[in-house]
């Protein structure tokens, strides 16, 4: 829910552009014709080429990146060129060139629909509308139709939609990081190094939707494998470089700064972005976010545009990510994440209050038999940490677990009734094609806390008509005045009330006695809503 509240918010033209390139003429001519421009920059490394088909993947070595994890030096003097790191570092940055085959709709049935008939009938007069759609004659002078429905006209017809990225040389030998919605349905994916006309083709190792990266492995030698830097280390106003092909033109370089660091938005399972005002734009997916000692920190993701060009808010995978999946796929062609088996909420300013800390995530459901529920972690908990790593919200708690491996054990500090509490637990394996899932009459008016709340009972009927789990036990708000602190604060008709206070309540005549014998002002309410629970603490002095 929360990674759709920012597009929600935004105007309607405000949109994600994957920074990737598309299939307009424009595009496609300018990676063509790039090769005009052959003597004006440096001629790629050699390679040689063989088919990837034959390759043996059994004696493939492990993926080794070059790692520099030495301090970025802050204190030197702003520098006038950065023209050494780019010449250092330009031999890593290559184009990925990916084609798919789709079917074009079949525009006859428009032609057909009254809807649209006066909208053509404008632009084509309907004699000669008729006379273009009829079906070739028998006895047609042209030999060649021979029958043949034209393309458009009464089945679909195939294209080929090209797209343009970049990727980042992690290895001599061959393998390319790049992002997943590059190569992603594409029928054949390859790669050209520097100024060279010469693709490779390319097979793909591995794919990680959840972080949109990819690693492609290309049967050559003797590549300028990228130095790879601790993306930890950056700090907001960190001068840095990207480098990609934007829009097909060839290698360009633009210069800025770290703007905002762990950015999540809304775009993927696993997010933690590095946000700067270096130009990104469509081409640019998959190249490489240099720090200023040339080191590749981050992968080029993303833009938010409302134009689709770079508007000064781009977005790159941090490096230090991008090595715990590309290093997991060149190994073994799947990532495996730790998985412990919360669901959480973020804290609000009414929750923030209740419980008196600013940072952790806040459980609201706990999986049977998962290691958070054989630990002994429960609905309420607020975790502050795993292991060492103070959690900020749900979303770092998401990425904390998702890069432990399955079969740790770890320590997990809870935050439980004000007090902190430490428990252990050992992960599993997180399964990434599962996801957590899991009108009566009105009751008698609350008079406790939670005033101006009107509830009634759940019956077997409503369950079945708004398929309510049977594990959700609880009192239905069938009612509720829009001006009360409850309303105001986010309680909805439809509401079902599980627990008061962390005391649970399985029908309307329950949640009435809860609520009168809370003290109040403040209370904490446990609610399930479209298909999922979540607190919100209700302070009725406001």
């Amino acid at each position: 829910m929360k990674p759709n509240l920012l597009v929600r918010i935004l105007p309607p033209l405000l949109t994600f552009i994957v920074a990737f390139g598309g299939t307009t003429g424009l595009t496609l001519w300018a990676a063509e014709g790039k090769a005009g421009r052959k003597a004006e920059r440096k001629a790629a490394p050699e390679a040689k080429a063989k088919s990837t088909g034959t390759a043996d993947e059994a004696k493939r070595p492990p993926l080794a990146l070059r790692i520099d994890s030495r301090p970025i030096n802050r204190d030197a003097a702003d520098r006038v060129s950065y023209s050494s790191v780019v010449k250092r570092t330009a031999a890593s940055v290559v184009y990925v060139y990916s084609s798919k085959t789709v079917r074009a709709p079949d525009m006859s049935q428009f032609m057909n629909d009254p809807r649209f008939r006066r909208f053509f009938d404008q632009l084509v007069p309907r004699e000669e509308r008729d006379e273009e759609a009829a079906p070739p004659r028998r006895n047609s002078p042209d030999r060649n139709n021979r029958g043949a429905t034209p393309p458009g006209r009464g089945r679909p017809n195939e294209q080929v939609q090209q797209g343009l990225g970049s990727g980042v040389v992690a290895s001599a030998d061959g393998y390319i990081i790049t992002n997943n919605h590059v190569i992603d349905g594409a029928d054949e994916v390859k790669v050209s190094i520097g100024d060279s006309n010469k693709r490779y083709e390319a097979k793909v190792v591995g794919r990680d939707p959840g972080t949109d990266l990819a690693l492609l492995k290309i049967d050559a030698s003797n590549l300028s494998p990228a130095t790879f830097g601790d993306s930890d280390q950056l700090e907001i106003g960190d001068v840095v470089l990207a480098i990609g092909n934007p829009f097909g033109v060839g290698q360009s370089v633009s210069r800025g700064i770290v703007s905002a660091l762990s950015r999540g938005m809304g775009m993927g399972m696993f997010e933690d972005f590095i946000q700067t005002d270096a130009a990104i734009n469509m081409g640019n997916s998959g190249g490489a976010l240099l720090d200023s000692d040339g080191r590749v920190v981050g992968i080029n993701t993303a833009i938010l545009s409302r134009s689709g060009t770079s508007a000064g808010v781009g977005f790159a995978i941090p490096m230090n990510l991008a090595r715990f999946v590309v290093e997991q796929l060149a190994n073994g062609g799947k990532v495996e994440r730790g998985f412990l088996g919360v669901r959480t909420d973020e804290l609000t300013e009414e929750l923030i209050a209740y419980f008196d800390t600013e940072k952790g995530a806040l459980i609201n459901e706990v999986t049977e038999g998962s290691p958070a529920d054989k630990a002994g972690v429960k609905a309420g908990d607020i975790i502050l940490k795993i292991g060492a790593v103070e959690i900020r919200d749900p979303r770092h708690l998401i990425m904390t677990v998702s890069q432990l491996a399955p079969g740790s054990e770890v320590k997990v500090e809870l935050l439980r009734e004000k007090e902190r509490k430490t428990v252990t637990a050992t992960l599993t394996r997180r399964d990434e094609d599962t996801i957590a899932k899991d009108d009566g009459a009105p009751g008698a008016k609350e008079e406790g806390v939670l005033n101006g709340v009107g509830v009634g009972d759940l019956t077997a009927e409503m369950r079945a008509q708004t398929q309510i789990p049977a594990r959700v036990k609880g009192a239905l708000i069938t009612s509720i005045e829009p001006d009360s602190p409850a309303a105001r604060q986010g309680l909805r008709e439809g509401d079902i009330i599980m627990e008061l206070d962390r005391r649970p309540c399985t029908n309307a005549d329950e949640a009435v006695k809860l609520s009168e014998e809370i003290k109040g002002p403040k209370v904490l309410v446990l609610i399930y809503r479209n298909g999922r629970t979540r607190y919100l603490a209700i302070d009725e002095s406001k």
